[in-house]
């Protein structure tokens, strides 16, 4: 099959951006003495890469990050779990990272499903949590039920619903495209996270730049079909978000959460969108107790 029948736009604005991109991420990995690289895996969307942290003895997680996130900024607070169990860290094609560089084509969130059907079984080899940020989360949600996944761990979950659209998001997010800079990036962070993360000078905000500099950003997925939903509706699975989501509030995600997958929502106190890397001991708790 030709590859505009598999990809729609580029990631990178040029061949030097995917450069500069990719080495950064690898300087951040390079960081983690114990982080592996695992063998790049050909997938139906493009070559994956994934990265194993190893732990403790507990059922292994899967992580799959949020837009324009990856496993470089996902390592810290994902280490924090491996006092009890491996951490397998994978960049989705299409975003940022070290995964092909080119967007799945048509119905986007149905060839990130199929793609997370063909790479789990290779990168786990028993029951494994999968823990979900944003459009990670509806990756995880598109993909089939299967023994592999012992519990799912959803944070702001896109594809239960969409997400909000606030008038000061155009406010924050027009500069940081028109004319990246730190500065501007710092307020774009700032609006996704809880009051008690917002920064002067946020941490991720060289990421950020970068992103908007080099990257070509997408939206988050609309709401999924319903049938994809109710398949997960009577497995392990776990949702949650910050008390200051401003996409995917509390009110915006209970009644999805209820209806859809018949659960109920967990609420991280003082956390924004950004929550993973927030408040990542709750995370970390929400993990263990989908371990059952």
């Amino acid at each position: 099959m030709p590859e505009t029948a598999l990809h729609g736009a580029r990631v990178y604005r040029s061949e030097l951006a995917e450069r500069t991109v990719r080495g950064w991420c690898r300087e951040r990995l390079d960081e983690y003495p114990d982080l592996t690289s695992l063998p790049e895996i050909s997938t139906a969307i493009g070559p994956t890469r994934a990265f194993r942290m190893p732990g403790g003895s507990e059922a292994p997680v899967v992580v799959l990050s949020g837009t324009n996130f990856n496993s470089a900024l996902s390592a810290s607070p994902a280490s924090d779990m491996t006092a009890e169990r491996d951490v397998v860290l994978v960049d989705l094609p299409g975003q940022p990272g070290l995964s092909c560089g080119l967007r799945p084509k048509g119905h986007r969130a149905e060839a990130y499903g199929a793609w997370f059907d063909e790479v789990l079984p290779l990168l786990v080899d028993r029951p494994a949590i999968v823990l979900g940020h944003s459009l990670g989360a509806a990756v995880a949600l598109a993909s089939k039920p299967c023994s592999l996944v012992k519990g799912m761990v959803l944070i702001a979950p896109a594809g239960l619903t969409s997400a909000a659209a606030p008038p000061e998001l155009m406010r924050v997010t027009l500069p940081w495209m028109i004319g990246p800079r730190e500065d501007k990036s710092t307020r774009l962070l700032n609006f996704m996270s809880g009051p008690d993360f917002r920064h002067p000078a946020h941490p991720f905000a060289g990421w950020m730049t970068m992103v908007g500099k080099y990257c070509r950003t997408s939206l988050a997925p609309g709401p999924l079909p319903t049938e994809s939903l109710l398949a997960w509706q009577k497995k392990n699975v776990t949702v949650a978000t910050g008390s200051d989501d401003v996409f995917f509030s509390p009110a915006r995600l209970h009644g999805p959460a209820r209806r859809f997958l018949d659960t109920d929502l967990h609420v991280l106190e003082g956390a924004g969108h950004l929550a993973p890397y927030e408040s990542s001991g709750e995370v970390a708790d929400l993990v263990r107790q989908a371990d059952v």
